[in-house]
Parts: structure tokens; sequence; C-alpha cells
């Protein structure tokens, strides 16, 4: 793992600063790494490290893979233990749910993930730092850091922590809008309709705000980096108010 300076990025010095930062982000995981490099590495995408001539080896895409097969191995296991009723095909469906890119990049928000990324400075530039993609890929190189580092009970109690919490409610997240329509639907058709509201920002940092309506009447409104993300928040606030779900 060598780049052309002969030096591997595990020998790069840790910073005080730098040092701090990942300390931080420890206390926020609930989790302290006896080699600390290795939550480094899983925070290091593919831009800095190429910047620094360490390619694919000094950033966190094998990480990632490997926190990957950890996540699937351990939201397997969990659905498999809580939904005993529950066929092959709707388990897919459950963990694929809680386990894809804007899932994921969500949960990550819990310890705001996305501030300790160490990213190229064109990837920092165009707003690689709010980009769910790059948020997710460094939640799942986390997992595979903590996997390596303390083991498979290490890696599933963070899971189990910032992932496969409150499964009700963000079963209720992630499909808000279906769980919506079918709400409204139980007293007759429902004339429902999302409504972009604004859209404010530089074009690598937009965000959206949407309303969702019924018969023309506003019922909630929502945020997000995307018009799908404040239609799903809309979405959700609005069956918050109707009292149709609570949060965990």
């Amino acid at each position: 793992m060598e780049n052309k300076s002969g030096r591997s990025f595990k020998e790069r010095a840790l910073g005080g600063a730098e040092r701090e930062q990942l300390q931080e982000l420890e206390e926020r995981l609930g989790y302290s790494f006896r080699d600390i490099s290795l939550l480094r590495h899983a925070l290091t995408h593919s831009s800095l490290a190429n910047e620094l001539h360490e390619g694919h080896e000094g950033s966190n895409e094998r990480l990632e893979f490997l926190g990957d097969a950890v996540l699937e191995l351990v939201s397997s296991e969990y659905f498999f233990r809580t939904e005993p009723k529950l066929p092959e095909g709707d388990l897919t469906k459950l963990r694929a749910s809680f386990v894809c890119e804007p899932a994921l990049a969500y949960c990550a928000e819990q310890i705001s993930l996305n501030e300790y990324l160490l990213l190229g400075k064109g990837e920092e530039q165009t707003g690689g730092r709010q980009r769910p993609s790059i948020v997710s890929d460094a939640m799942e190189a986390v997992i595979g850091a903590i996997y390596l580092d303390g083991g498979y009970d290490a890696a599933r109690s963070c899971i189990n922590r910032f992932i496969l919490n409150d499964i009700e409610g963000k079963r209720c997240f992630y499909d808000a809008k279906t769980i919506l329509q079918e709400e409204l639907q139980r007293d007759g058709d429902a004339a429902l309709c999302y409504v972009l509201l604004s859209e404010e920002g530089p074009d690598h940092r937009k965000l959206f705000t949407s309303a969702v309506c019924l018969d023309g009447k506003e019922l909630a409104r929502g945020t997000g980096g995307s018009k799908k993300q404040a239609e799903q928040k809309a979405a959700y606030a609005a069956l918050k108010a109707l009292g149709a779900v609570t949060e965990g």
C-alpha cells in the first residue's frame, strides 16, 4: 500500500486537529478504535487518495466492500429473527429498504458523518460532502473498519444502534409516499399531489422544499437535497400530522 513517495497511507502522521476530529467521531459512534488509522481510512474518499497518489489502496472503497457484506449479514440475521412470518421475498425487500443508499445516508445524519469525510479539493468544491452516495459509502466503510478492529459483535452493535433502530418509524419514512397514499385512500379517492415550492443554493448544493397537498390543500412541507427527498420528508411530516405515525 505504498504511494509514489514510498510511504503507505497508514504512515501519514495524524495531526493534533485530525486526531481530535477522529476521537470526536469515535464518541458519536460509541466505539473506540484500537487502530485509529482504520477510521481515517474509512473516511478517505477516492478523490483525496488520488490527490495523494495512494490510488484505490488509500481510499475507503475496499472497506466499503467489506462493510456492505457485514451490514447485509447483520440485517439479514436481524430481520430473520424479528420477522418470523415474513417469506423470503418480503424479507429481501425489507432488508433492502434499510441498507439502500438513501437509508444509509439518512442514518449517517445521526452522527453528522459528512462533517468528518476526507475529500479531495475538487470533490469538496463540488459539494461531495452533501452527496448521499459518498456519505452512504463512508457509512459502510466505517462499519467495515469497526469489523476489522473489533470483530463481528462490535460491528453489529454499531449497526443496531444507528441503522436497525426505530424500525417502524424508519419503515414509514422510507416508504412515506406510498403509506400516505394508502392512508388517504381509505376514505375514498384522494387527489394527492406534490408541489415544488422553492429551490435554493448553488447547483452542487441545492436545497429543495416541496409541499404535499390533498385536494389543493397543503398538508405538510419537507426540505431535502433532492426533489425526491423533499417529497419523502413532506409525506412523512403529513403522516405525523395525521397521527398515522409517531417517531420512536
